[in-house]
This record gives C-alpha cells, structure tokens and sequence, in this order.
C-alpha cells in the first residue's frame, strides 16, 4: 500500500506507512491484500452542496481565477486536492469545481451564488463532510472569522480500481469506522479512536484522509512489520489501496475523515 503525504498545515509524516514532504515524494509498496469479506450495509446517499449548474462541462480553475484563496496541493491521475482559506467578508469570482469531496476543518459560513445569479446560504460546523456535484459558484464567507475547507476534487476513474481487496472497515470494525455517506463516486467514512485503542486489519481502496486531530498510531501490517507514525489536524493525505491495522497509541482520541475512491 503506497501512501503520498499532502503537506497540508505543516504536515510531518503519512499516517498510515510513509512519511512524505510532497505530491512527488517516494512510495512504498506493501503485501498483497487478502480476499474481501462480505460488503457493508446500505450506506446513507451522500449529503451534497448546492448546485443548479450540476453536471457542466467545466468553467473558470478557482486556482486561476483566485490563487489567493484556492491553492492546488496534491495532485494525482485520481484526485486534485485543493486547501480553500477565506477570510471575513472575502469573496471569490465564478469559477468552477467538478464532483467533489469537501472537509470543513472550521466552521463555516458562505453565500453561494450560481450561475444564473440565485443564491444560496450554507452553514456547517467544523468536520463536517459534504459531496458537492460539478457546477459554478461564487463564495461569500458571511462570517466574522476565516475559515479553512479541504476540497477533494475527483477525476474520471475506472471502477476496477475500487474493487474490495481485503475486510470492509465498517463491517469488521464498526466501532471505529462508520459510513458518512455513499453515492457510485465515493464512499465517505468517518473514524474515531479512543486513546489505546486497536482495530484489526482490514482494507481501504485508494483513498484520501483529512485528519481532523492530531494522530499518533502504530501501524501493523499484513506482514507483521510495525510503524509508529504521527500526523496533525489538518493534514491530508493519499492513499494507494491495501490493508493494515492502526493503533492509536496517543493519550488523546483522535478523529479524520477518509474519503475511499470507488
């Protein structure tokens, strides 16, 4: 399992085997992964943003149109992941996002306006996650203080990518690891660790995390080699599909939210 760290927020190692410094950084390779076991419950249909424009061919790159608020971090054949900082009162031109995953890691406040000039008020608290399908918009943060959003954009993808290749994380572990929301794009987990707590191995597919708190984990993996490895809220990271089993061997719980790419 090959994992790429997105030096979000001063990053300092990939969480679940590799300790990156940028999208271009050495990977790693890991065992192959066990037969899957028997799929999850029907998860929830995934919450999404507003957007009249969903499903247009493409528009304005907010990475052009407003560098100063939309910076591009990672980028893969899979996924561009962009950080989204407004402060007070600031507000963006019209540009555009294909489907997208995104992670609140502050509260936030914004009018959208669409295309066709309506608008839209959102509010959600920090680590909340929401699916977001392609359209145009123009942000308004209608707060008092700045906020900060992780955007995972996703790419055309071949289905076979996303087969199951190893134990369902909800399904073996369902105390740590449950399903936020579902569609044919991705499937959105959230996970939770107390402090000292163990899972068992089970199997992820190419997904990306956005840790919420910062991590301290000792990591197993399927060939019983161990990796103690840290990470801070805020950071994001790639990964390439496979198995393992985390411990969190921190005295605090931690939280993130991993978004698994079908």
């Amino acid at each position: 399992m090959r994992k790429q760290l997105v030096p979000f927020i001063g990053a300092s190692f990939a969480l679940f085997l590799v300790a990156c410094s940028r999208p271009d950084s050495e990977t790693v390779s890991e065992p192959e992964p066990a037969a899957a076991e028997p799929a999850a419950a029907e998860a929830p249909a995934a919450e999404s943003m507003p957007g009249p424009d969903s499903g247009d061919a493409g528009g304005a790159d907010p990475t052009v149109v407003d560098p100063d608020r939309y910076t591009a971090e990672f980028e893969n054949e899979a996924v561009r992941i962009l950080r989204i900082k407004y402060g007070p009162g600031e507000e963006s031109p019209m540009h555009y996002h294909p489907d997208s995953v995104a992670v609140f890691l502050t509260d936030i406040d914004v009018t959208l306006t669409m295309s066709d000039e309506s608008a839209q008020e959102v509010s959600s608290p920090a680590g909340t996650a929401i699916f977001s399908a392609a359209g145009e918009h123009s942000g308004k943060n209608t707060s008092d203080s700045a906020w900060e959003v992780v955007e995972i954009e996703l790419k055309p993808r071949d289905p076979s990518t996303g087969e199951a290749g190893g134990p369902d994380a909800t399904v073996v572990d369902a105390g740590h690891y449950s399903t936020e929301f579902e569609n044919d794009i991705v499937r959105v987990v959230r996970i939770a660790y107390g402090p000292g707590e163990a899972s068992v191995m089970h199997h992820h597919p190419d997904s990306v995390a956005v840790f919420l708190t910062d991590h301290l984990v000792e990591m197993t993996m399927p060939d019983g080699s161990t990796e103690e490895i840290s990470a801070n809220a805020g950071d994001v990271l790639f990964i390439e599909g496979g198995q393992h089993l985390p411990k969190n061997i921190s005295d605090s719980a931690w939280e993130l939210v991993l978004v698994e790419l079908k």
